[in-house]
Parts: structure tokens; sequence; C-alpha cells
């Protein structure tokens, strides 16, 4: 909560001056004499006190439009567009709002709900707002991670939507990371992890993210795998990116068999693509081959993406 009247006031200042006045984080720095990173944190904790509220609105015959080209190419249920954001996370946020709303829209009494890892997966969690109560419960559909400062792996995220619907979690008692594909297999001969797993499968609702396969990436970054692991499939495998954050694909949406397969315990491709109602989320917008690849898999459901990358996947769908 804010300590006193004059926090209140400098959070106030600042959202108007970025989301009024349009200034860029790095004038604002200036302007308050405080650091550009310092700006973002204060941005974020404007939204987390309900100083701003962000509701996304884009054209209605603009959305339809690219909703119906998904719908007709990719044969997915439904396309969520939001509006295109210069700012990162502020496009990560417009995205996740538009999963949230739907997800308070379509999650009934009963439901179960497999739960990915990831910023964006986070975001939706996170995501302010008022949400009905469901007798659901959030299961985690991948292992568990550590990374300092950022709060996104797969238990997190499912308490935290446990608590925004007052519902109940399930922990995946496992590292989501393995060495080697015979310890994964012992690993999951484990009762307890097995039989968490076999519930996520059954889910009625996935909620995933999408990774591109970029050296830097978050996979990467957490150890799992190697920068060169990473070029090595996307230069000589073509592989285009990851649903999940480990099954691998091409362009086409055919899954590639890299050096990286089976060192992760979480739900495969095959047992996504049983779930009812896949929802994939990939708000960054170098994301666009990787979202294409995955569309063609058949395994989602439900793509939501920023306006710039449906226009982008739809034009390298047409030149593929």
């Amino acid at each position: 909560m804010l300590e006193n009247d004059s926090d209140n006031e400098l959070l106030t200042e600042i959202a108007v001056a970025y989301y009024e006045n349009e200034q860029t984080q790095e004038e604002i720095s200036q302007r308050f004499g405080i650091s550009r990173i310092k700006v973002g944190r204060l941005l974020k904790k404007a939204r987390t006190e309900g100083i701003v509220e962000i509701t996304v609105k884009y054209h209605p015959v603009f959305s339809s439009n690219i909703e119906q080209q998904f719908i007709e190419h990719f044969g997915v249920k439904r396309a969520l567009i939001a509006v295109d954001h210069r700012d990162q996370d502020e496009q990560r946020q417009q995205v996740a709002a538009l999963v949230s709303n739907y997800l308070s829209s379509v999650l009934k009494n009963g439901m179960s709900v497999a739960v990915g890892q990831g910023r964006n997966v986070a975001a939706v969690a996170s995501h302010v707002g008022v949400f009905p109560e469901r007798q659901c419960k959030f299961i985690c559909g991948i292992g568990g991670t550590q990374r300092a400062g950022e709060l996104i792996d797969a238990d997190h995220i499912s308490r935290h939507f446990a608590r925004k619907f007052n519902a109940v979690s399930e922990t995946l008692y496992a590292p989501a990371y393995i060495e080697n594909s015979e310890l994964k297999k012992a690993f999951i001969q484990n009762r307890l992890i097995k039989d968490t797993l076999d519930r996520a499968s059954k889910a009625d609702i996935a909620l995933i993210g999408l990774g591109d396969m970029n050296e830097n990436s978050y996979m990467v970054q957490l150890g799992w795998f190697t920068s060169q692991e990473i070029i090595s499939a996307r230069l000589n495998q073509g592989v285009v990116g990851d649903i999940a954050g480990y099954s691998f694909f091409d362009i086409h949406g055919q899954p590639v068999d890299t050096v990286m397969n089976d060192r992760v315990i979480g739900l495969n491709l095959e047992e996504l693509r049983h779930i009812p109602c896949v929802i994939a989320i990939a708000s960054e917008n170098t994301k666009a081959m990787a979202i294409l690849g995955a569309l063609r898999s058949g395994v989602i459901d439900i793509i939501a993406t920023s306006a710039s990358n449906a226009r982008t996947v739809l034009n390298l769908h047409q030149q593929t």
C-alpha cells in the first residue's frame, strides 16, 4: 500500500505524464530526477494501487476482420487482438487484459485450468480487476523454476490465479528442468508427480506462452539450454519457436526433435492437443514466426497477441 499522500501524488503525476501527456519514460526520469528503471516500477505500482486502470479498446471492424482471417486460416476458436503499444511491458499488459477478461467469462464452476510459465502468463494472473468467485482448480502444467526478481514460475502463477478467483491451486512437485532424459523418466514415475501431470492433461483450459528461438531467451537465461543449442536448432533444423517453453516446432507446425527435447517436466504437445481449450499468449513483436508455427501445429485453440503481430502472421502465412 502507499505510505502517504505524497507518494500517491507522485504516482498520479507520473501516470498522467506517461499515459495522458505521452511523455517517454526517459523524459519522466529527467523531469522528476529519478532513474528510468524506477519510473517503470512506479508506473507498475500505479496500476497495482488502482491509480491507473488499463482498458483495451480497438475498432470492432478491425478486430473482427483479423479474427475471422485467423479462424479461416488456422481453425482457431478465437483471436484476441490487442492494440499496439511501443512499450513492451505495456504491450504485455494490453494482451493480458484481453486474456484475463476472456478467462473470467468462460471459467465455470468445476473446471480445471492447466497453467504454464513465463511473463505473458504471469501478466494475465496479475491483471488488476474484480473477478467472480469460481469453484475451480488451477494446476501447474510444468515443474518449478527459479529466477531472481521475477515470479514467473507456474506454481506462483497458479496460486495467483487461485487467489483471484477464490479457487484452489495444485502444485507440481518437480523441477521444470532436468539434465537428461533418463533422469526425467525417473522423476515422472513418481506417483505424486505423475498424478498431478495426469490431472493437468485432463484440464478444460490450458494457459501457455509461446517462445521464439532467441539465443537470449527466457530458457537460456534460466540455464535450461545454451545459446549455441538454440542457434543450432534455429539454423540447422529450422526451429522457429516453442510451445510452453520446451516443445519445439518448425514454420509448418511440425515437431522437431532437438538435443533439447526430453529435459523438461511438463505437459507435452500431444497432451495439450487433447485439452479442449488451449490459450496461447505471445505479446512480443519478435514472435510472429513462432506464432505462425504454433498455429499450424493444430494445438492452439485461442491466440492472444498484438495487432502488429497478427498482421505479420497473416502476411507470413501467405508467403509460406
